[in-house]
């Protein structure tokens, strides 16, 4: 029962959906980082749930640090985020808490937890439980943003309707990231932003949902950051992002393009360029051996329909064993990817911090080593 990811900054959450709070425990931060709690704030409000294409349940998330944090500067302990919850509507849940709902985790969290579970909402395998990894992930982003890393998500495919991909010019690339900053439904192209917003009301109207697929950049990581083998960059932010609930599918790079390609076709090649090796293209998407090489990190995260529909489904009855209909009742996304890109942001934050930090032991004893 493991509710805990990272080898050097380690984040532990807890709480469930219609609990009294969720949150969030960060293990390893350095101390002396400031806090802007103002930041935190604005990336909590880019996951809030907004008008007709999101839930109508409206939590403040206003995450509050309980430890860790002295005259806005890490302490070098443990450091805590709760966030309270106000807004739940459990009794919702209670007439289906027998009936196992379609593409949620209601029977393998019955099988995992003895039936002893909290199902109101989903519980700890709502993505509800997303909130803190936001309000972490902003923390996570500061400490990056010091050393020029910057990271950012839109949506390039939502159901039927695409975006255009990351720009290859790294100028016009950092140009990108910046405007997707200031947007909760993140795209590149305005009409995209728009066509998007109808499928998704389209499915809402016909009590369905759509998913997509969220495309992320990472600009500025060094290269030589990440293992060969099991613990490979690729496998480590995979990790990450395969935590957030419904992520179901993570390439990089040109990912599963690859396989349409010949090797003279895709193999990037290298260059100098202002006194610093480069590739001509990116189509490994920053990453080599399981290592950065100092490129753009390019990753697609594909998101599923949000499985909550309000169409009838087919289930059981896991008390009567009998096969039922199933109608869900209660508030709910008929999609959830433009609210998920800043989860996404905020465990690749989370994910590249871990690593660096190895790094930044590994130089430190290398220095150490040389002045010996």
């Amino acid at each position: 029962m493991k509710n805990t990811i990272g080898r050097h900054v380690c984040c532990t959450i807890f709480g469930e959906s219609h609990g009294s709070a969720i949150g969030i425990t960060l293990d390893g931060l350095p101390a002396g980082i400031a806090i802007d709690e103002q930041f935190m704030l604005e990336q909590m409000n880019k996951r809030k749930a907004k008008g007709r294409i999101s839930t109508q349940r409206h939590e403040a998330d206003l995450p509050k640090i309980i430890s860790g944090v002295f005259e806005g500067y890490t302490t070098g302990t443990p450091l805590t985020i709760l966030i309270q919850n106000n807004d739940q509507h459990s009794s919702d849940y209670e007439k289906t808490k027998n009936r196992l709902r379609p593409a949620h985790a209601d029977y393998t969290a019955d099988v995992k937890y003895l039936g002893y579970q909290d199902y109101r909402g989903g519980g700890h395998f709502s993505g509800r439980i997303t909130a803190p990894l936001v309000a972490a992930g902003a923390i996570a982003l500061q400490i990056l943003k010091n050393q020029d890393i910057h990271i950012a998500s839109h949506i390039i495919k939502c159901h039927t309707v695409s975006d255009d991909a990351f720009a290859q010019s790294e100028d016009q690339l950092k140009a990108q990231i910046q405007a997707l900053r200031s947007t909760s439904f993140p795209t590149i192209r305005e009409e995209a932003q728009i066509a998007m917003i109808k499928e998704i009301e389209a499915a809402a109207a016909n009590g369905d949902s759509v998913g997509g697929i969220i495309e992320s950049a990472v600009i500025n990581v060094p290269a030589g950051i990440g293992e060969p083998f099991f613990d490979s960059l690729e496998s480590i932010i995979a990790h990450y992002l395969y935590s957030i609930p419904a992520v179901k599918g993570v390439a990089f790079g040109l990912g599963f393009g690859f396989s349409e390609h010949t090797g003279s076709e895709v193999n990037d090649s290298i260059a100098f360029e202002n006194n610093r090796v480069i590739t001509k293209t990116n189509n490994n998407g920053g990453i080599n051996g399981g290592i950065s090489n100092g490129m753009p990190i390019i990753i697609q995260t594909c998101i599923k329909p949000t499985p909550s529909i309000y169409k009838e489904q087919d289930t059981i009855n896991k008390a009567t064993k009998q096969a039922e209909k199933l109608i869900i009742q209660g508030r709910h996304d008929p999609a959830i990817i433009h609210r998920a890109c800043v989860v996404v942001d905020s465990v690749l934050a989370l994910a590249i911090l871990d690593c660096m930090m190895e790094r930044s032991a590994v130089l430190a004893l290398q220095n150490k080593r040389k002045e010996d």
